[in-house]
């Protein structure tokens, strides 16, 4: 008889918890909001960058529409009781567009293809689709390209003359906002620009255009549109490097399994790629590329435990890691930190990236399942079901 897979509400939990800051969240959200001038579209995609049901907090700090990939996460947020804009940017040409439509989200569009099937579905629902046509300008990724713009425009404004579409926005995306004097910010500035004027040109009359994500929003390389979609900063990341204001909203802990002595010249992990130089201590923590921890961080990432750093030795392995703690003996169910805000010199996101060779946004949203999530904040502390 095979072995029954474990459900995942079911699945092992390995004592670990990610904490949720809240209030980081909305004091980011509140920075942005003043930033844009109440003109930020939230971005939950991806369970909001791994960090769970935080959409309410940051509407309640300011943020006046919420962005997703895909349909079924914006259908998720429409479901939670939230009667804001929903746009969802990122759907095959299969997808459940009835829903959508339904649900009064809002559809990015691309190209022909996706308009024609969003159309149809929107004919046979007698409800017109509300639509935000995507143009790429210097991507190559999602977008329609320039020489197929004209056209997107021209088949949307007939759908919309037919009843069965409504163009809401504009929307575009910027490749090196990151870097804010590169010169490709203001040549895809002026493409963005460019395409808002051809839209209007061939009858469409947009509502809101919105180019800036997280880093063109701070390195002030968007220019002046009607939304801001921000993501990553909402959650303390900064991709363009150029605030101090933002706060990590997330803290990994989980508990010491056991801990021994070892003397010099013990091996550790597979391969035994790390071998004790002098007498020490370790302690086996119940994390590894399972739950998240890249393993390309192995012999180089730190963990925080009794008020200081400590170096993970020996290669990442699936559930495990361990952790050199020197003259401490750590005692089973002691907590350690993998990473947090950095307030206390422990490591933050940005370090484990750094240690990776990734970016942020990946460390954020791989923890996986077998962590338990705990939200925090000044008011409330709810560990989700």
């Amino acid at each position: 008889m095979p072995y029954a897979s474990l459900p995942r509400a079911h699945a092992h939990r390995s004592g670990a918890e990610l904490h949720v800051h809240e209030d980081a969240i909305r004091a980011n959200a509140r920075h942005f909001s003043r930033l844009t001038r109440g003109r930020l579209m939230a971005v939950m995609k991806a369970d909001a960058f791994g960090h769970g049901p935080v959409a309410s907090a940051v509407i309640e700090e300011g943020a006046t529409a919420l962005g997703a990939a895909s349909i079924d996460e914006g259908l998720a947020l429409r479901r939670s009781g939230l009667d804001v804009p929903i746009l969802s940017w990122l759907n095959p040409i299969d997808a459940d567009f009835a829903s959508a439509v339904s649900e009064r989200i809002d559809l990015g569009v691309a190209g022909a293809d996706l308009l024609h099937a969003i159309v149809r579905v929107a004919r046979r629902l007698g409800c017109p689709a509300r639509l935000h046509l995507h143009a790429d300008l210097g991507m190559s990724r999602d977008g329609a390209p320039a020489a197929e713009w004209r056209t997107l425009c021209e088949l949307a404004r007939m759908a919309e003359c037919r009843g069965h579409a409504q163009v809401v926005g504009i929307m575009g995306h910027m490749s090196c906002a990151d870097r804010p004097d590169d010169p490709q910010n203001l040549r895809e500035r002026l493409r963005f620009d460019a395409a808002v004027c051809s839209a209007r040109h061939r009858g469409l009359s947009p509502a809101v255009t919105h180019l800036a994500a997280t880093s063109a929003t701070l390195a002030g390389v968007g220019g002046e549109h009607d939304l801001h979609r921000v993501g990553a900063g909402l959650y303390g990341i900064d991709p363009s490097h150029t605030s101090h204001e933002l706060r990590f909203a997330l803290s990994l802990r989980a508990p010491v399994i056991s801990a021994r002595q070892v003397g010099a010249g013990v091996g550790v992990g597979y391969g035994a790629r790390f071998t004790t130089d002098r007498p020490t201590h370790l302690a086996l923590l119940p994390l590894g590329y399972a739950d998240g921890l890249p393993r390309a961080a192995s012999h180089r990432a730190e963990v925080f435990v009794r008020g200081r750093r400590r170096p993970i030795v020996g290669v990442i392995s699936m559930d495990m890691a361990v952790v050199d703690t020197g003259d401490d003996v750590l005692i089973p169910g002691e907590i350690v930190t993998f990473f947090g805000p950095g307030k206390e010199g422990e490591p933050t996101v940005a370090d484990w990236a750094s240690w990776s060779d990734t970016i942020e946004h990946e460390i954020v949203t791989r923890i996986g399942a077998r962590v338990s999530r705990v939200h925090r904040s000044t008011h409330i502390e709810r560990t989700p079901e």
